[in-house]
């Protein structure tokens, strides 16, 4: 069984810059088949955005997917993780801080991605979470 963060991450997480359109990260989560993407500038972390900011954030405002940034729409204010952190850890922080996703860095810079999912699928695979996680795309 996993102990640590960089057992079940997402390693090589997709990075985009601040400038980048909407349409265009909605573009790479689509073509990749997932839900978040790490903000970064020089390779230094500056937010992640997912499938909900996109819409709720933007689209849901009026935002010209074409013509607005990421910057626009992604969290800002992060909670990060390292690798050699426990998943026990990783637990405490996605509840205390009501997330879903949470960026992994190490020595500044973002290696990964743990979701809620992966921790369903480490944890409890045969709960309703953990089965969907783990079920191949139906792109």
């Amino acid at each position: 069984m996993a102990q640590h963060v960089r057992d079940i991450m997402t390693a090589e997480p997709v990075k985009v810059e601040p400038q980048t359109s909407l349409a265009t990260v909605a573009q790479i989560m689509r073509d990749r088949d997932i839900g978040a993407v790490l903000v970064t500038e020089e390779d230094h972390l500056r937010g992640l955005v997912t499938d909900r900011d996109l819409v709720v954030r933007a689209l849901a405002e009026g935002a010209d997917p074409q013509e607005t940034t990421v910057a626009r729409a992604c969290s800002e204010e992060l909670v990060t993780l390292t690798p050699d952190e426990d998943l026990d850890r990783a637990v405490q922080v996605m509840r205390e801080h009501h997330i879903r996703r949470v960026p992994v860095v190490e020595g500044g810079e973002p290696v990964g991605i743990i979701s809620l999912g992966d921790l369903a699928v480490e944890r409890q695979p045969e709960s309703a979470l953990g089965d969907i996680s783990a079920a191949e795309p139906n792109v």
